[in-house]
């Protein structure tokens, strides 16, 4: 089959039809950009990307923040942390020296009636949107081929950056009527701002949403509790995308496959990023639904921890030749590639990999 661009392949790879490979995308930790940069692999400020050959691109665009206006405030600083409270009325502890995800450490929403008291700032106000980002990420994608995603964050991801996750799953089951009142705002808001946007520089290829709903071995809520509560604010945003004929991507952490049913419902095209240490397995998933939802991730980024060619090589072997026959799936590893992985290492996975993967 002759060579396709990355704008012909992924769109055959949501649609789950033939095309000349797999295609290929990944995310890294900026730790990782550094270091390859500071060892003379990249340039300064290089689009990894395009560096790698990537067949997508996405932009993150909205600002989410409650309070607008906020300065955030350092309550505490040490040599490795800083503790802030931000524009969310949250107080997060975060790492100086390295990526990580931040501590949770006290937030001023915990119930409804806190939520009422700010849920006036959850506007479509267009200063939530970076249009020059968008335009800039649009443009280079349509210059080199590659299928351009918006990507944000969708209903769940809203919510516990101003409760938290505790607070919020307590209130799912104690308080439903103030998750729905959360979901239902975050999601208008999300299409309303989405029309601004699209209207002023262009609607992308597809829409990419992150949603981390699980963690080892679990989900954090039941695919019941999902329907009832987290599903609403799905269809209205994946509606909206599918209204515009653009296919929708989530991503979800942790042990997500008994909610795939509802998310499949919502109406996604393609699950990312299928984590493996946290239970998930892609070819039981492959079999069960491959026919009906492409997938993108699946490949245990532990074995590229290891810098171990054998070791990465059977985890290929194991998957690609199998998963690839369904015509819908995209290389990339089940979490970000940390800095500790070789360059040369990443190097030869995904040449590996997208050799494996030839159709």
């Amino acid at each position: 089959m002759a060579s396709m661009t990355g704008i012909e392949r992924t769109t055959r790879m949501l649609q789950r039809k033939p095309a000349d490979r797999i295609c290929l995308y990944e995310h890294f930790w900026n730790d990782t950009h550094n270091e390859w940069t500071e060892k003379g692999y990249l340039k300064a400020n290089e689009d990894m990307g395009l560096h790698f050959g990537f067949d997508m691109a996405e932009c993150w665009s909205f600002n989410f923040t409650a309070d607008l206006d906020w300065v955030p405030q350092t309550i505490e600083e040490t040599e490795s942390t800083r503790l802030v409270k931000d524009g969310n009325g949250a107080i997060l502890r975060r790492h100086k020296l390295h990526d990580t995800t931040p501590e949770h450490v006290d937030f001023t929403v915990k119930e409804k009636k806190d939520w009422d008291a700010i849920r006036h700032l959850i506007t479509a106000d267009p200063r939530r949107i970076n249009f020059e980002a968008y335009r800039k990420a649009k443009r280079q994608a349509a210059e080199n081929n590659q299928f351009f995603m918006w990507s944000g964050v969708n209903v769940f991801e809203l919510m516990h950056p101003v409760c938290g996750h505790e607070h919020m799953l307590v209130g799912m089951a104690l308080e439903p009527e103030w998750i729905e009142d959360m979901v239902d705002i975050y999601s208008r808001v999300t299409v309303e701002l989405q029309e601004i946007l699209f209207a002023a520089e262009g609607k992308p290829d597809g829409v990419w949403y992150y949603e981390d709903m699980g963690f080892k071995q679990k989900p954090f809520f039941s695919l019941n509790m999902y329907r009832e509560l987290i599903q609403p604010g799905h269809k209205r945003t994946i509606d909206y995308a599918k209204s515009l004929n653009l296919p929708v991507i989530m991503h979800s952490c942790g042990f997500v496959e008994p909610l795939l049913p509802g998310m499949m419902e919502s109406g996604i095209d393609c699950l990312q990023v299928i984590e493996i240490k946290a239970g998930m397995d892609l070819q039981r998933i492959y079999r069960n639904y491959g026919d009906k939802l492409s997938l993108m991730g699946g490949i245990d980024v532990r074995t590229l921890y290891s810098n171990d060619k054998t070791i990465i090589e059977e985890e290929l072997q194991a998957k690609v030749p199998l998963v690839k026959a369904g015509c819908g799936f995209t290389l990339h590893s089940d979490h970000s590639i940390p800095r500790t992985v070789d360059y040369d290492i990443y190097r030869w996975f995904i040449d590996r990999g997208l050799e494996l993967g030839k159709t």
